[in-house]
């Protein structure tokens, strides 16, 4: 395994985000070779070279705008003696769920979720992720209910949901007004959770939960479940 390779591993690894760029074709002649590598973070330069300072320039520069965007794409450096077209690879930092309660739609989410890009966790973090952060509470009878959710507004999640109707829910978040918790903090919870595909199974519940996930992340136009019509 090659310096950057080993690099690129390591730091996806601690969750890092990072950009790779590799060459993949030469005009004319220029200082680099085919399959050259660099990475970069938003910073710096971290392991690697395209052939010269001034492709490693150029390339730190798009490092900035491709973790961004999120997405790959080729770019051509130009140098005296020729140019190089290179594809540059975003590896943004994997959101975190934290699904919570044991449930079989928690058992599925906790499965699927990994497939589509978000790391998966049981319980609560103690302190906000370095990434961001979404909630799904199966289970609107948890004892620790309020607390729980209490503590995770604080965490400034991306979305929070809370499974079931406003009937089985509503007097949950009539809790955490008492406690002094702002109406702006209490409307960030979305119940019922998922979109509205007409789910009936836990598999059908949890695939439109999970759907209702990536639209968020995604900047998708979705339609979730209405509470006034559940």
């Amino acid at each position: 395994m090659s310096e950057v390779e080993s690099e690129l591993a390591r730091r996806t690894g601690r969750g890092e985000e990072v950009v790779l760029a590799t060459v993949v074709r030469l005009d004319g002649d220029p200082p680099s070779r085919t399959g050259a590598k660099a990475l970069f973070d938003r910073d710096r330069q971290l392991a690697g070279t395209l052939g010269c300072s001034e492709f490693d320039a150029q390339a730190r520069r798009d490092a900035v705008s491709h973790l961004a965007s999120g997405a790959p794409g080729l770019s051509t450096y130009r140098h005296e003696l020729g140019s190089i077209e290179v594809y540059v690879e975003p590896y943004l930092a994997r959101p975190l769920l934290v699904v919570l309660a044991d449930s079989p739609v928690a058992a599925a989410l906790r499965r699927w979720a990994p497939e589509v890009g978000f790391e998966v966790a049981s319980s609560p973090p103690s302190e906000k992720p370095a990434t961001e952060l979404y909630v799904v509470h199966t289970d609107h009878e948890a004892p620790d209910l309020v607390e729980v959710l209490e503590h995770l507004l604080g965490l400034e999640p991306r979305f929070v949901g809370l499974m079931g109707s406003r009937r089985h829910t509503g007097h949950h978040l009539e809790a955490l007004h008492a406690r002094g918790m702002g109406e702006d903090q209490i409307a960030r919870i979305q119940s019922p959770v998922g979109l509205d595909l007409g789910a009936q199974t836990p598999s059908e519940i949890a695939l439109s939960i999970l759907a209702g996930l990536v639209a968020i992340r995604r900047d998708g136009g979705a339609g979730w479940k209405d509470a006034t019509r559940v």
